[in-house]
Order: C-alpha cells, then structure tokens, then sequence
C-alpha cells in the first residue's frame, strides 16, 4: 500500500511539472503606456488602462451633476468601476450625498478586493451643459490639492467625460487643460514647501488612463498641457509669498 501511494504521488509531481502554468503560457501583458517628463522631477505616465486597475495610492474620477438624462447615458468605466465597487457610487448620487455639483469632492476607501487604486477621490464637473476647458483646469488643480493633502505621490486621473456621453470637448483639450492645472498646482505647493507654508510632498508619478481610441490624441495633449504649464512657471514671480517666510 505505502508503495502504491509513492508511485501515486511521483505520478502527479511529474503531471504538474509536466503542464506548463497558465501564467507562462499567457503573460499578463501590461498596459501600453508613455511616460514624460513634468516639472519637479515629475513624471506623467499616458496609460491605456481603466480606472479599477492601477495600483495607485488614488485614483480620481469625474462626474457630472446627477440628473435622468446623465444616468441614461452612462456606459463603460463609470458603470465597471461602480460594479466592481457594488453600487457604492450610484448609491451615493441617487440619495443626493454626491451629486456631482462644480468641484464637489468626496474621498473613498476602497474596500479590499474590488479595485486596485486605495483611495477613490470623486470630483463634480457640474451641469454638464457648462462644461469647459477652464472647468477642466480647475478639476486638475482641485486634483493635485487634495492628492497633497493625503500625501499620495502617486496619482491616476480618468476624466469619464466620454463615458457619460458628452463630446464637446476633445480629448486631447480636456487633457491638457487638466495637466496643465495639476502642474501649476502642484508648482505652487513647492513653492509653499520651500518657504514654510506647507508639509513635504513630492509627486512621483500622475497616470493618465485612457481607452485605445484616444490615446494618442491624450499623449498630444498632455505634451501640450506639460509645455504650457513649464512656460507659466517660468513666468511666475519668484519673490517670497510673505515677509515671514522661513
């Protein structure tokens, strides 16, 4: 009998060594991604990746005030992130705790096992009808701000403008008004840093997911927005912010 089980034993060690695992058949493939270089020593990072899948201290995502017509017209991220997180977003809007009202920002925890990113920072894009490229700016510097104030140096932004079916703007403006903001931000947070007014923050990396339709446009625009932000820097007066500076 002892016998009849090491033979049983050796013949299934030399099944399992003899099948190849999955993984070394099918490596997971990492998402395509571009990385460029950001005030700072910053580095933004264009990725075609979706919101629930970056391994990221936080994630940001958008929304437009909540109304029938809006709900109606959401489709692909938003409603995967929503599922994965079991209804937690949609929960929050149709009981009016986040409506989605001009840079209206709440703070999530994910829960273990749903999504990647740690943190979920929802912020509001307002009635979507006013939506605007300077909006878009706005969103990029609220964005930095509360990044500071968690201390998350490594951020991941989906805008969901597609998603919840508006095109008026296109993809590459919305992207570089949005880099463009987070950059001047996160400018003056050093600034504040270097003179006394502000803890330690440093951004490591700013991941800008975008779908395979638009990531090239999104890679264009983030040049541009990075471009346009170094030329505003270089501007800026580099005098104290206060005569009690430290």
């Amino acid at each position: 009998m002892n016998q009849s089980i090491k033979l049983l034993a050796l013949a299934f060690f030399q099944l399992v060594v003899a099948i190849p695992s999955a993984s070394a058949e099918n490596p997971v493939q990492a998402p395509a991604e571009t990385k460029l270089a950001g005030p700072h020593d910053s580095s933004i990072i264009v990725r075609m990746q979706g919101p629930y899948d970056a391994e990221v201290p936080l994630q940001i995502v958008c929304y437009f005030k909540k109304s029938a017509e809006s709900d109606k017209k959401m489709t692909g991220a938003p409603v995967e992130l929503d599922k994965r997180l079991g209804g937690l977003i949609s929960s929050l809007r149709n009981r009016g705790e986040f409506t989605g009202d001009d840079l209206e920002v709440l703070i999530i925890d994910a829960p273990a096992e749903t999504i990647k990113p740690k943190k979920l920072l929802l912020i509001g894009l307002g009635d979507e009808a006013n939506l605007s490229l300077q909006k878009m700016t706005q969103i990029g510097i609220s964005g930095l701000r509360e990044a500071a104030k968690l201390g998350a140096t490594k951020v991941a932004f989906a805008p969901l403008i597609r998603d919840q079916g508006n095109n008026r703007l296109k993809t590459g403006d919305v992207e570089s008004a949005v880099i463009r903001g987070m950059l001047m931000a996160y400018d003056t947070e050093r600034r504040l840093q270097k003179q006394g007014f502000a803890k330690s923050y440093a951004l490591q990396n700013w991941v800008v997911e975008a779908g395979p339709a638009y990531y090239e446009e999104t890679i264009s625009g983030v040049k541009k927005g990075i471009a346009e932000a170094g030329t505003a820097i270089q501007a800026r007066d580099v005098q104290p912010y206060s005569t009690k500076s430290k």
